[in-house]
């Protein structure tokens, strides 16, 4: 299955094509905002890398969140125009399991995984697994301390607010792999829960309203 992946829903920015373990391009770069301008051109250099087009593509996958409001549309809505201009599935993929997945078997073994994404509030994004990626909570705004308490014995923590949960646990290391959600890791995931069914649809999973004051109607 060959499938083209977007990340756009967090502090960074991410764009893989994959078939079956393979990853034949990748382009992933860490930033706070821009990902509007720099998400297409990605897709492009990407398959423009691999010698593939659009017709070749079996599955677009995309997070779905949760993150920034803005990001999350800006991944939605590529992928949107790239399924209707393609007739191409859509399978999707909280960014949550995406930092959890990156991180390796051997490291998760014996382990709750933790995974704590940066939301700009008091509140992380977060979200508990076991050791086999079997999701222990749902994804939530949660509190450093009730993101602490999602996990009774052994730990590791992943994501870009793992450093304000760390202290918080006795029994607890941190991932060394990075904290936010890469492509390559979204389309093996998105590949496998379209197989088995289990992929979320390409709608956004926000755990807040939109840092957004619209303004007051006007008077009849």
């Amino acid at each position: 299955m060959l499938v083209l992946a977007l990340d756009s829903a967090t502090a960074a920015c991410s764009v893989a094509l994959w078939e079956n373990g393979v990853l034949h391009a990748h382009r992933l770069a860490v930033m706070a905002r821009g990902q509007a301008e720099a998400l297409i051109p990605m897709v492009e250099t990407v398959m423009k890398r691999a010698g593939l087009g659009f017709a070749d593509l079996d599955l677009i996958a995309t997070t779905v969140g949760p993150g920034t409001f803005t990001g999350i549309r800006i991944g939605l809505a590529a992928v949107r125009g790239l399924a209707l201009a393609t007739g191409l599935p859509i399978a999707g993929v909280t960014t949550t399991e995406a930092v959890a997945a990156a991180i390796p078997e051997a490291e998760r073994h014996g382990r709750a995984v933790l995974v704590a994404l940066d939301s700009k509030r008091d509140d992380p994004w977060a979200q508990a697994f076991a050791a086999d990626l079997t999701p222990l909570s749902p994804p939530a705004a949660l509190t450093p301390l009730a993101v602490a308490a999602l996990a009774s014995g052994p730990a590791i923590v992943a994501g870009d607010a793992a450093d304000r949960i760390l202290p918080l646990m006795n029994d607890a290391v941190a991932a060394a792999t990075p904290g936010h959600p890469d492509a390559a890791v979204v389309a093996a995931l998105g590949a496998r829960h379209w197989r088995n069914g289990t992929a979320l649809p390409p709608h956004p999973l926000y755990l807040r309203p939109a840092d957004v004051t619209l303004p007051a109607a006007p008077f009849p």
